[in-house]
């Protein structure tokens, strides 16, 4: 079973886009691909923000993968405030392992090691993302941030998953919806 099968109303294999006004500094113009979605709670990696502290070869040598060489091109991202020291690689479909999730018919989620020495070897998925981290909520906890305008809900596709351009993919994000980022509000008013 995937986890896209979650009820009606759940955000699973979405995109949330931060708002202006997102008080939390670091979900401030983040953009999250939703893992998980449920009654029990949220689960997602923020997909547009780099590391600036280590790099996938500096990684392969703590995880003592020394003898795996680094392919150009792979980043270590931020993947949420939550267990940052813990990796998750979140990829295509066409690469499954017993420990995978598999999201939707395009997108899975592998925490293991072996992934990463598959990466580096050559023989890992089509496309993938490297984060250290995730973004994570309690039961409730994020309808209630969807409910007060914290975030917005975008379809997810492949090119602002893995696509190139991580400086827009806030604003790209949005365009999606056919909104011009540059007239959203930080301000909320009331009526």
């Amino acid at each position: 079973m995937s986890a896209g099968d979650d009820s009606e109303g759940y955000l699973t294999g979405q995109l949330l886009v931060a708002m202006p006004q997102m008080e939390d500094s670091r979900f401030v113009r983040s953009v999250i691909y939703m893992c998980a979605h449920t009654a029990e709670g949220a689960m997602g990696l923020v997909i547009n923000k780099l590391m600036d502290n280590i790099s996938f070869p500096d990684l392969l040598d703590q995880l003592n993968l020394a003898g795996a060489e680094a392919p150009d091109g792979v980043n270590v991202h931020f993947g949420g405030p939550v267990e940052t020291g813990r990796g998750f690689v979140l990829h295509s479909a066409d690469y499954v392992q017993d420990a995978t999730l598999v999201i939707d018919d395009t997108v899975a989620l592998t925490a293991t090691i072996d992934i990463l020495k598959a990466i580096a070897t050559g023989k890992g998925p089509k496309f993938s993302l490297l984060a250290l981290g995730y973004a994570g909520w309690g039961p409730g906890q994020l309808d209630d941030e969807l409910q007060r305008n914290g975030w917005l809900s975008v379809p997810a596709d492949d090119g602002l998953i893995f696509g190139e351009g991580l400086d827009d993919r806030w604003e790209r994000a949005i365009a999606k919806l056919g909104i011009d980022a540059g007239m959203l509000s930080g301000a909320a008013g009331r009526a």
